[in-house]
């Protein structure tokens, strides 16, 4: 009797609750939190705990290799070592702290992500509800127009955008954004037509609940899980397809640290200076490596059918 209360006292009271536990009984959800939660902190820090400056240039020790210890340039007259550093990640051409690019890097990298989805959920979501809930001939005009942007690889969309833009950040952000649209929309638009067919949809038109009432708070709550699992998904692709973007000169420009940039000007002297594409290309792989394993538990707590029994 004792055992059956315990069990009982154990189970999650809220919807919360459940979501909570079934996401850190998945161990490589847990990970992937925590590994990203590293990197949005050492974003949000970057400022303070990085110890050089990411453009500032030291002429005197270009290429200087990864170490623990300060790199001696000289002595002064009176016999006394001039020393700077250290650099832990090394330097690269120009001298310049690999360590703290990568560590103002992750800032863009964080800003991109949040952003891109930002742009992609918002319009995807509001497209998808309309489409979806509307119908007929609102339906039929706007998905012929989400098929024309499906039409085209989300890379290629971004690369157009920012064809008729021109290359910069804020670009990059809403052309990948942008190009993002069209997959919210679908998956809203679906959500919604099976939704809306619910008891509890046609119960609240029976009692003369308005359109936007029955969206806003009977639809849209019910199919806020699946847009959460598609974004946290799509934060891991943002990550990429910026870096991607900027390593062929289209997404942030030299000499601002992005860790796309630091791949396109460390390829160069990868037999001479392996750190300078070494270093960002694992704080890429983590990133999004964490994201993804978070996503996927995210997307386990979320689905009833995934749960971990």
């Amino acid at each position: 009797m004792g055992t059956n209360m315990e069990s009982v006292s154990r189970q999650p009271r809220t919807e919360w609750q459940r979501i909570r536990r079934e996401l850190f009984r998945n161990r490589s959800a847990v990970v992937g939190m925590i590994v990203l939660a590293v990197f949005v902190a050492l974003g949000l820090l970057a400022p303070v705990i990085a110890p050089f400056s990411p453009i500032v240039m030291h002429t005197e020790v270009p290429f200087a290799p990864p170490s623990l210890e300060p790199v001696e340039l000289g002595r002064t007259a009176e016999g006394r070592a001039v020393r700077m550093g250290p650099f832990v990640m090394g330097t690269d051409q120009y001298g310049r702290d690999v360590f703290s690019r990568v560590l103002h890097g992750s800032t863009v990298s964080l800003q991109v992500a949040i952003i891109c989805n930002a742009i992609g959920l918002f319009f995807g979501t509001t497209l998808g509800l309309v489409s979806g809930y509307a119908g007929g001939r609102v339906d039929f005009a706007m998905q012929r127009l989400i098929d024309m942007l499906y039409a085209f690889p989300s890379v290629l969309l971004a690369i157009a955008v920012i064809a008729v833009l021109g290359p910069g950040l804020y670009n990059v952000m809403f052309a990948i954004g942008f190009s993002w649209i069209p997959v919210y929309t679908r998956l809203v638009r679906g959500c919604v037509m099976s939704t809306k067919q619910h008891v509890y949809v046609e119960a609240a038109r029976c009692v003369g609940a308005s359109t936007s009432r029955i969206v806003t708070r009977h639809i849209l709550p019910n199919i806020a899980s699946s847009i959460i699992i598609l974004g946290s998904v799509n934060m891991g692709t943002a990550i990429l397809t910026a870096a991607a973007l900027s390593f062929i000169g289209l997404g942030v420009q030299r000499p601002d640290p992005e860790w796309g940039v630091m791949l396109n000007e460390g390829r160069a002297f990868m037999v001479q200076a392996p750190w300078l594409t070494i270093f960002p290309g694992l704080a890429i792989a983590l990133s999004v490596l964490s994201v993804n394993m978070f996503g996927d538990g995210l997307r386990g707590a979320l689905d009833p059918r995934m749960r971990i029994e």
